[in-house]
């Protein structure tokens, strides 16, 4: 039997192809189970021909995880217009955030489940990523802060802390609207939208939530500091 021939293209289409199929393969199996030849198979090209562009199953899986970070941190970007009040500009980012997750599926389980839970390098991989848009949420958060001009000084530590929270939040409803039949990105962007904007509203208009008093008095005993405004 003569050696399966594949029809010659640009090797920067070829490499896309490549790609597409792996993250198929790593979305549906996993990083462990996942196999070169399927992915081989899935690709229409030959296994020497996938080791030849990507030398191995981990950079392989690396060029998959960065192809997939950098197409969401573009999608998020392109969905954001500039200028626009703070809380249109994280609407218009959650709704550009959840359609793209929504049409990627695999892509994003390659990102959020695959490379967190499989160690060095890929997590690092997922951290740059993430670390981009927890930048852009805090600048949001900032940005509302000093347009309420009720608490234009929110301390920075909270500042950041009110943007992982959130940005962690998106993450967990993207997995749970991925898995939910019926849930569009619509949906997903209002959910959060209502979850977090309304509570940052109120922070914003000086009327955060207040800890019960007797832990505020646990919290002085112990020399812990309750945020009591």
């Amino acid at each position: 039997m003569g050696a399966v021939k594949t029809k010659r293209m640009p090797r920067a289409v070829r490499e896309q192809q490549m790609l597409d199929a792996a993250v198929r393969i790593f979305g549906r199996r996993g990083y462990t189970a996942a196999s070169m030849d399927e992915i081989a198979e899935l690709a229409g090209v030959s296994k020497p021909l996938v080791y030849l562009y990507l030398h191995s199953k981990e950079d392989l899986f690396t060029a998959c995880i960065r192809r997939e970070a950098t197409a969401l941190t573009e999608a998020v970007r392109a969905g954001i217009s500039p200028g626009t009040p703070a809380d249109r500009q994280l609407w218009d980012g959650l709704r550009a955030f959840f359609t793209h997750t929504a049409g990627h599926p695999e892509g994003w389980v390659v990102l959020h489940l695959q490379a967190r839970t499989h160690g060095e390098p890929f997590a690092a991989e997922f951290a740059v990523m993430r670390a981009e848009i927890v930048a852009f949420v805090t600048r949001l958060i900032a940005a509302a802060a000093r347009d309420a001009r009720r608490d234009p000084d929110l301390p920075e530590g909270e500042v950041a802390g009110l943007a992982e929270a959130l940005v962690g939040a998106a993450e967990s409803l993207a997995d749970w609207a991925n898995a939910t039949p019926g849930i569009t990105a619509g949906q997903a962007a209002a959910t959060m939208m209502n979850f977090a904007w309304a509570g940052l509203g109120n922070l914003m208009d000086g009327r955060p939530w207040p800890p019960p008093v007797a832990e505020c008095a646990r919290g002085a005993q112990s020399g812990e500091t309750v945020p009591v405004r």
